[in-house]
């Protein structure tokens, strides 16, 4: 049998010792629909992101990670990439051969646990073990509602469908019973995925103890934060985790100025390409082992040519 976790694409971006790097869709800019009045952002076109992810990968990203925005909520700002995870990454995977493929995350609370596992388990097989698996309680309050989810059960419904997602994936014909519904060992999840289990990352604290997320999480998965409260995470989540990766999401607008210095912007910097060497290379001899950045189409391969190909 395969080792557990030991998918491609968790390969791709945690077996070196180097600092690795992933790139968020939409990768061309976007994200809301276009129907909105409020705003003019439209929704990314198909054929500029994968022509941009195909670059990518190109360009030696190591990831391409996809959002799980089930239902666009103006006040926060945007609507991920706008297409469904599932179907999206199963089209990236098609147009991609050997990149990472990541969910940044999905909203484990919101969704039942068998639809996750066979969709996520399809994606897997059909990307050669690619997929690495963010996950997350939500954090768009309305949301909720709209699926009839009591908003103060988030963290029991995120163990309960890690507990399903493992079960599932390693058994076969499982026995389970809880709030998601009741399997007696007469039907079975098929497929299966090309490991034991596709790797899982909370993604910040999931309404959990840290020490619940280093037992059951194969990674870290958890935002921008100040360089002094990072390595402060990096030390707590080393001492319940071990050698298990923590990856990070940071919002990277590249200055016209190489040399510009950082300015700060929401999760994240504005700055120049020297500073963007420096900051992570800081990140890198801290422990952090994957970050996703958002450079826009137009500034793909510079970032790449200027700042990881440094």
């Amino acid at each position: 049998m395969t080792e557990p976790h030991a998918n491609a694409g968790y390969r791709r971006l945690f077996d070196g010792d180097d600092l690795t790097f992933g790139v968020g869709f939409p990768i061309s800019g976007g994200g809301a629909p276009a129907r909105d009045p409020d705003t003019e952002r439209t929704p990314p076109v198909v054929e500029r992101e994968l022509e941009l992810a195909t670059r990518a990968e190109e360009l030696g990203f190591d990831g391409l990670w996809a959002r799980d925005v089930p239902l666009y909520w103006p006040s926060f700002g945007d609507a991920g990439q706008v297409f469904d995870t599932w179907p999206w990454l199963s089209h990236v995977a098609a147009h991609t051969d050997e990149i990472a493929l990541g969910t940044a995350s999905i909203v484990l609370s919101l969704r039942h646990p068998i639809h996750v596992a066979k969709s996520a388990a399809t994606i897997d097989r059909l990307s050669d073990g690619r997929l690495v698996l963010g996950v997350a309680t939500g954090d768009r309050d309305p949301e909720y509602a709209a699926f009839g989810v009591d908003e103060g059960e988030r963290g029991e419904l995120f163990r309960e469908s890690v507990r399903w997602l493992r079960t599932l994936w390693r058994e076969e014909f499982p026995e389970l019973d809880g709030p998601s519904g009741t399997l007696d060992g007469n039907l079975d999840l098929v497929p299966k995925p090309t490991a034991e289990t596709i790797p899982l990352l909370p993604t910040g604290h999931a309404r959990q103890e840290l020490s619940w997320l280093g037992d059951h999480g194969d990674g870290w998965l958890f935002y921008h934060l100040p360089e002094q409260t990072l390595e402060s995470y990096l030390a707590d989540w080393r001492e319940v985790a071990g050698e298990k990766p923590y990856a990070m999401a940071v919002r990277t607008e590249l200055a016209d100025d190489p040399t510009a210095d950082p300015q700060p912007i929401h999760q994240g910097y504005r700055a120049g390409v020297e500073w963007f060497r420096s900051y992570f290379d800081s990140l890198d001899a801290m422990g952090v082992d994957h970050v996703v950045v958002s450079p826009s189409g137009p500034n793909l391969a510079e970032f790449a040519e200027t700042v990881i190909g440094q």
